[in-house]
């Protein structure tokens, strides 16, 4: 799985990348500054926070019969793969990676997207209840950027290819083989990494970003065109 790294392999990804993409070294004086700090006062950590536990969502139809979310099963779970922007599904706080545990009283653990869909179909247009759990194959990451603006890593395709040797990405556990999907809560899942990179510019001093390993990611996207994705997903910014 992975799990076990050789002191080569550690220093290949570690190593100092070409410049592009968030990826310069941390100037000397920024040294001691790129630890993330412990607490969660930053609003971005509190738009990414993952909390623990369950909540309940209420959501119903747009004017076309419509909740505005693709469900996707994974190991007999149901997941969040896409929620539309300013669909139902969207006001109600649902993201990607969410895990759909009910729809209106009734277990959802081993059933296909089908079902899902069929069960959707015929809730009433005024009342859907779900019961929810943030995230659970995602994991948040704070950072510091340098004095030059970075904090560290190369992405490609929204894939986090490459880390800076002591730059805050690898100082605070940034992991190459996983997707981005949100920076500081927002989505952006489908965008271009020029795209990406501009909002990171933009995304203030600290930032923290939301990751899911690429086997994951790569199967929960499964079947959604690109077009879809790009056009149709959530990428606001999300409330705290």
């Amino acid at each position: 799985m992975g799990l076990s790294l050789s002191s080569e392999e550690i220093q290949k990804n570690l190593g100092l990348v070409p410049t592009g993409n968030m990826a310069v070294a941390p100037s000397s004086s920024a040294q001691g500054l790129l630890v993330a700090p412990v607490t969660g006062s930053d609003v971005g950590m509190r738009r990414a926070e993952i909390k623990p536990g369950l909540r309940e969502i209420h959501l119903c139809k747009d004017e076309r019969g419509k909740t505005g979310l693709k469900l996707r099963s994974i190991d007999k779970g149901l997941f969040v793969q896409l929620v539309k922007v300013n669909s139902p599904a969207a006001l109600a706080g649902l993201r990607f990676g969410d895990q759909i545990l009910q729809i209106n009283g009734k277990d959802c653990a081993g059933w296909n997207m089908d079902k899902a869909k069929r069960v959707l179909k015929k809730a009433s247009p005024e009342k859907i209840v779900m019961v929810v759990r943030d995230r659970p194959f995602q994991r948040t990451v704070t950072m510091h950027k340098d004095s030059t603006g970075h904090v560290g890593f190369v992405i490609k395709k929204g894939r986090i290819t490459s880390l800076v040797r002591d730059s805050s990405a690898a100082q605070n556990g940034l992991l190459i083989n996983h997707y981005i999907c949100e920076v500081n809560g927002q989505n952006i899942i489908g965008l271009k990494d020029k795209e990406i990179t501009d909002i990171l510019v933009n995304a203030g001093k600290i930032i923290t970003l939301t990751i899911v390993p690429a086997v994951i990611y790569e199967h929960m996207i499964k079947k959604l065109s690109s077009g879809l994705v790009k056009s149709s997903m959530d990428h606001s910014v999300p409330d705290i």
